[in-house]
C-alpha cells in the first residue's frame, strides 16, 4: 500500500457546507474507505491550504479516482503527493545501477 498526501483547499461552496455541517468532513472519510482509501491522519491547517490528510491506498489509479471524484463535487480543490518512506527512499539511493 502506498501513501500519500492530500492537500485540499475549500471552495466558497465546500465553506458553506463545513459550516452548515462540521460532521461531514468525517463523512467523506467513510467514503474514502469505500473507495479502498484508508485516512491515517488529517489536520485543518492554516495558510494556504484548509486541510491535509495522510492517506493509504492500493495505488495511483485509486487515488486518482477519489480526486476526480471528490473534485467533480465542487466543494474543494485538490493537490496530492506521493510519499515514498525515508527508509525506502534511503536503500533506493545506495542501490547500484546495472
Amino acid at each position: 500500500m502506498g501513501k500519500y498526501i492530500m492537500l485540499s483547499t475549500l471552495t466558497d461552496e465546500g465553506r458553506k457546507t463545513v459550516k452548515m455541517r462540521p460532521e461531514r468532513i468525517k463523512e467523506v472519510n467513510t467514503e474514502l474507505e469505500k473507495m479502498g482509501v484508508k485516512v491515517l491522519a488529517q489536520y485543518a491547517v492554516l495558510g494556504p491550504y484548509d486541510f491535509i490528510n495522510i492517506l493509504e491506498a492500493p495505488d495511483n489509479e485509486t487515488i486518482a479516482r477519489v480526486v476526480i471524484e471528490l473534485g467533480a463535487r465542487g466543494t474543494v480543490q485538490i493537490v496530492t503527493l506521493s510519499a515514498i518512506p525515508i527508509d525506502s527512499f534511503e536503500k533506493r539511493l545506495q542501490t547500484k545501477p546495472e
